[in-house]
């Protein structure tokens, strides 16, 4: 009994001192096609990203008092050019320079519409002294009561009040609105269409191990440290890594059965020696 013990108690220190003293293998890119940090910009296949940030979050908890666990993301920005457009109904007012237009389109079959100021009047009653605040409204029309010297006149309104400024653009044409230049897509007799290119930026969040497509080329992620992205294009090189980490576990896994069974025994044959006998 007491060699057979012994025997196991050696199996079982060997297994547990090879379990203990193993190393287990992670997954590293010896030449990464990419080793980036926060700030850093690169480019695949002409298409230029930029690493906006590279973090620890906090992955959810496992609930019942369990801790939340942190990993480690990269945010990638890209920019891209996207088409915008934007539509004007006819007898719509627009701001366009900061001032007031009013869409005008006219026709059957038009091809052009015309911006008309919309006088601001009020404000410029207010800025002569000489005019009323208010326009006042008799049988032939519209007026301005404006006194000078003490005696009060009369002036029609559209006489009073400059001529609105008018802007036409037809199909094609081109004009600044909102500090960009727009270009007039299409006009029908209910609106017109202005159409301008503007920048958007996309982001792409990349986690450890995972696989991302980038200009068009397919890259696993490796984290090293958690302010460093490696990239690297070798798949089966990676794939290669995680089926040795994964035989790994599973050597280990056996190894700590082989010590569990092993102190079993010890337990079971020191008990049975102390077994009276019955003969």
């Amino acid at each position: 009994m007491a060699v057979y013990a012994a025997l196991f108690l050696l199996v079982a220190g060997v297994a547990g001192v090879i379990t203990v003293t193993a190393e287990s293998p992670e997954v590293a890119f010896e030449s990464p096609d990419y080793e980036l940090s926060s700030g850093d910009t690169f480019e695949v296949n002409g298409t230029e990203y930029a690493v906006a940030e590279i973090a620890e979050v906090e992955e959810g908890g496992g609930g019942h008092g369990g801790s939340a666990g942190t990993s480690i993301v990269a945010t990638l920005e890209r920019e891209v050019v996207v088409d915008q457009s934007e539509t004007w109904a006819n007898e719509s007012t627009v701001t366009v320079d900061d001032r007031q237009w009013r869409v005008e389109i006219a026709g059957d079959d038009p091809s052009a519409f015309t911006l008309v100021e919309v006088l601001d009047r009020q404000a410029i009653l207010e800025a002569d002294d000489n005019a009323d605040n208010e326009t006042v409204a008799r049988d032939d029309g519209e007026y301005v009561v404006v006194t000078e010297d003490g005696e009060s006149t009369l002036v029609p309104a559209n006489e009073y009040f400059p001529a609105p400024e008018e802007q036409s653009y037809a199909t094609g044409d081109s004009f600044q609105y909102n500090g960009q230049s727009v270009t007039v897509d299409q006009v029908t007799t209910g609106q017109a269409v202005i159409v301008w290119e503007a920048t958007q930026t996309n982001t792409i969040e990349v986690t450890n191990h995972a696989t991302v497509t980038l200009g068009g080329a397919d890259f696993v992620a490796n984290f090293p440290d958690a302010s460093t992205l490696t990239m690297s294009d070798d798949i089966e090189g990676y794939e290669a890594q995680v089926a040795e980490i994964d035989q790994f576990q599973q050597y280990n896994s056996g190894l700590t059965r082989v010590v569990i069974l092993a102190l079993f025994s010890v337990v079971l044959l020191l008990s049975a020696a102390f077994v009276p006998s019955r003969y």
